[in-house]
């Protein structure tokens, strides 16, 4: 009690208790159990005049609420497979943005001290604790992570590259696939098949045989596809995806099956922008297969972002990284592992900031992926 009681005299002191700190700690009741806790939690001052060491250091991790989209191939499984408690009537909720920082779409802190806070308005206030000293605060975060439940398949379509997304109005996006779960039937569209030139895909749009044109898959769970902007893609029905990609929503649709929309109306597609996207070299790439019995995969490595795939036993411990040391995104897929004091559940992402070390600890065998090098220092 009395090196909790001094701790918390030494943290007043030098002005190391803010707001946001007190309410985190129940605004310091002087109960012995509540001083005990913080001193326990409260990590040992450490003093390199003038700077001292910040609060935000004791915070690992950043966890928000999901928010979910409708979408007319949309299903159920978000629900039933993660045992998630989502408050729609829809039976078509397609994608669950787990981070995202735009501006119609922000994440919102569901747990600790930025409880309640949105994910931009964190970045302006601790852009170097999270994405580390050279990232621009007003810069968003440049990683956007979505599950996917493909009940029905998704239209066939493009995303800019780099060179031409501006003269598009657009955005370049370089996605990767994670499939989670898919059904006997699922499959994946991803490139050309061989030997299909511009002139014939051109026809085929007319003629509504794109389908015959375009590369088809098989899918199973633990297949990886790096999606990079220019490759012609859908991913057809009976898919559970994790989507990690590019801070971008700019998508450009080829073909859309016939179908209608949410709106019983036929969705927009866009012919002339997806034909000067397409790269139309791009001829028949292959899935990375994974499966449970490897303990380190990488899936992706790319200018973006790359992504690692853990296979941890229960009782395992893997040190990612140290503090002030790269921003990760750690997706845990299945099992339940734990980050100090936080436990994830599947399908749950957090990210771990700059100025925190992250420990993996596996509570049971569980697969997990993690994602890095994204701010490109």
């Amino acid at each position: 009690v009395t090196k909790a009681t001094n701790i918390i005299k030494e943290a007043i002191a030098f002005n190391m208790l803010n707001k946001t700190c007190l309410s985190g700690v129940g605004f310091l009741i002087p109960t012995l159990s509540s001083t005990i806790a913080f001193a326990i939690n409260f990590p040992k001052i450490k003093y390199n005049p003038p700077h001292i060491r910040k609060l935000y250091k004791i915070m690992k991790i950043l966890k928000f609420e999901p928010i979910y989209m409708e979408r007319v191939w949309g299903g159920n499984m978000l629900s039933d497979f993660f045992h998630r408690n989502i408050n729609s009537k829809s039976d078509k909720i397609g994608e669950s943005w787990e981070i995202v920082d735009r501006p119609n779409e922000q994440s919102v802190s569901s747990e600790g001290a930025y409880k309640g806070q949105s994910i931009r308005n964190i970045i302006l206030k601790d852009s170097k604790s999270i994405l580390g000293p050279n990232w621009n605060p007003r810069k968003r975060f440049p990683i956007l992570v979505k599950w996917l439940d493909c009940k029905e398949r998704l239209s066939l379509q493009v995303h800019p590259p780099a060179h031409i997304a501006k003269d598009l109005n657009g955005e370049p996006k370089t996605e990767n696939w994670y499939v989670a779960k898919s059904t006997e039937n699922a499959g994946l569209f991803i490139g050309l098949k061989k030997n299909i030139s511009k002139t014939m895909f051109q026809q085929s749009i007319k003629q509504g045989t794109t389908e015959l044109l375009c590369h088809r898959v098989k899918s199973q769970r633990g297949d990886s596809v790096l999606v990079e902007s220019g490759r012609i893609h859908a991913i057809d029905k009976g898919n559970l995806i994790l989507e990690i990609q590019q801070n971008s929503n700019t998508t450009f649709r080829v073909y859309d099956w016939d179908r209608t929309g949410l709106d019983n109306n036929k969705r927009e597609l866009h012919i002339e922008e997806s034909l000067k996207c397409i790269d139309f070299n791009d001829f028949e790439p292959k899935p990375l297969i994974t499966n449970s019995s490897d303990g380190k995969t990488l899936l992706a490595d790319c200018e973006h972002f790359r992504i690692f795939k853990f296979n941890s036993s229960e009782g395992e411990n893997i040190k990612l990284k140290t503090e002030q040391v790269d921003c990760m995104i750690i997706h845990l897929i299945s099992g339940k592992i734990k980050i100090g004091q936080n436990i994830l559940l599947e399908g749950e992402q957090v990210i771990s900031p700059f100025a925190s070390e992250c420990i993996i600890s596996a509570v049971e065998s569980s697969t997990f992926l993690v994602t890095d090098q994204f701010t490109n220092q």
